[in-house]
């Protein structure tokens, strides 16, 4: 994709009460990453487009060449412990629930009270993501939005869309979004805050139609959304309007 083609990008806000992004690596105790990896968000904008799961068809539309995507943190990461009855259904002697007799409980960790700031610049013809402004502004959503878990019903809100500047600079740059760590330098890259609550989490965020992942990277955070000061070996993406916020894609 040209770089002069990325001129503007749509901002929304999404939250729920509880939401789990379920690590690959945990199986009998779920632990969830502190936020949702680029895989999630492309779901999360394809159930508000509208854009249909049959063999995963939706992963298809969010290339990175032509779907840019970045998460900011705006509630304190806060994790809590809930313990939950699953049910076997393939063991069951009849269709009822009264007649599902084997339960077994498992202790999920889940996000409490998250809330994340998308953002999202495309630049493809899929006419269901073309219409996502419109949907967001109405607060409309063809599929039910979800953080994560079937349960976990998101909420969401429309900030605006807005002109959108990629700039370069070798000095320090405080990043509003969560960062890829290899989009930092390598020497003298960050800049510790000892106030601050680093944290990175290595996530998904390619899949292809299999849902085998693609790609691999460390996501650099801070836990209360602190802005991080990172120098770039790509530059970062500034959105025009009163704050101003810094930004990198999460690619």
């Amino acid at each position: 994709m040209e770089e002069n083609v990325l001129n503007k990008i749509i901002v929304f806000d999404v939250w729920a009460e509880y939401a789990h992004f379920r690590k690959f690596y945990t199986t009998t105790s779920p632990l969830t990453f502190s936020v949702p990896p680029r895989t999630a968000v492309c779901g999360l904008i394809g159930a508000i487009a509208g854009l249909g799961k049959e063999k995963n068809e939706y992963l298809k539309y969010f290339p990175f060449e032509e779907a840019k995507i970045g998460l900011r943190i705006l509630n304190p990461i806060k994790k809590t412990i809930v313990a939950q009855n699953l049910i076997h259904t393939k063991n069951a002697k009849g269709p009822g629930m009264n007649l599902i007799t084997q339960r077994t409980q498992i202790r999920f960790e889940f996000l409490k009270s998250p809330k994340y700031r998308i953002y999202f610049a495309y630049t493809g013809e899929n006419g269901n993501l073309l219409n996502l402004k419109q949907l967001l502004s109405e607060h409309k959503s063809v599929y039910t939005p979800v953080l994560g878990l079937s349960e976990n019903i998101a909420n969401f809100e429309f900030i605006g869309e807005f002109e959108i500047e990629h700039l370069h600079s070798n000095d320090f740059i405080a990043v509003n979004s969560v960062i890829p760590l290899g989009q930092v330098e390598e020497e003298n890259g960050l800049n510790f805050d000892y106030n601050a609550e680093y944290f990175s989490e290595r996530q998904p965020l390619m899949l292809d139609n299999e849902r085998v992942v693609q790609k691999y990277d460390e996501i650099l955070f801070e836990r209360n959304g602190l802005p991080v000061n990172v120098r770039l070996k790509n530059g970062h993406f500034e959105i025009a309007g009163e704050g101003k916020e810094k930004i990198v894609f999460i690619e």
